[in-house]
């Protein structure tokens, strides 16, 4: 029998929390990690421009957490029947939560809706000829029809995750469309930041980006000297709730 949407999207709940709401804790402005108070925005934000309208993770992904080896294992895993199971809950976190809050997100921003849905692809043509992302949109229906691969690699910045604005490149020009991206994994943001950057360029009108996992370093302590990581931090957030987001109240 096939798994639904709905328990497909629960393997990896336990290991889910909700972003937005770091508690008493200070959260950046653009990709809501744990930051120093004393800031708004935390440091690899402030080092490249800041293309996205706004930036939707549907959870906090702990380096070596179960959702983190999900969202290797879907792409990278060594064993096939592997990359398929997590594959296939991925795409129903994805679909499960687009279907709940797509809406919170274009309302926070003031439109009416996405015109398009597209990818963050991969800096290497090949790895992005066969896309496990680009599958996941595509069978995802909350998204699926208004699916069109806008971008692809360049082929000439194949290294590093900083911004880079060649990294990728249009493959059409656009009318001032109402993008929504989506990528697996924001680490540092340079990949997301980038794609938004050339689709800007192609004539985009507001880039915004879902994302399924806000990675997390377990031991790193936002506010230096102050005893509190990350991990602390996560586990001491409440257990996912699927009927929340970070723009949700907005």
């Amino acid at each position: 029998m096939a798994l639904t949407v709905q328990e497909a999207s629960v393997a990896y709940q336990q290991a889910m929390r909700n972003v937005g709401d770091g508690g008493e804790h200070a959260t950046c402005r653009v990709c809501h990690t744990f930051i120093d108070p004393e800031y708004e925005i935390c440091f690899p934000c402030r080092q490249q421009p800041e293309s996205l309208s706004l930036v939707l993770p549907v959870s906090y992904s702990e380096h070596g957490g179960q959702l983190h080896l999900a969202l290797r294992n879907y792409k990278d895993g060594s064993v096939q029947q592997v990359r398929e199971y997590a594959w296939v809950r991925l795409t129903a976190i994805l679909w499960r939560f687009l279907a709940a809050h797509e809406s919170c997100l274009a309302g926070a921003l003031r439109i009416d809706g996405f015109d398009l849905v597209t990818t963050v692809p991969s800096s290497s043509p090949e790895r992005e000829a066969k896309s496990p992302l680009r599958q996941m949109v595509e069978a995802c229906r909350p998204i699926a029809p208004r699916h069109e691969r806008l971008l692809g690699p360049s082929g000439t910045v194949l290294e590093g995750r900083d911004y880079d604005i060649d990294r990728y490149l249009a493959q059409r020009t656009l009318g001032g469309e109402s993008i929504l991206l989506v990528d697996d994994t924001w680490t540092r943001g340079g990949h997301a930041q980038s794609a938004a950057g050339a689709l800007l360029q192609a004539g985009a009108g507001q880039v915004a980006l879902v994302v399924i996992g806000r990675h997390l370093t377990p031991d790193w302590e936002p506010v230096r000297d102050a005893g509190v990581s990350c991990d602390d931090i996560f586990s001491a957030l409440p257990r996912f709730d699927w009927d929340y987001c970070a723009v949700h109240d907005f």
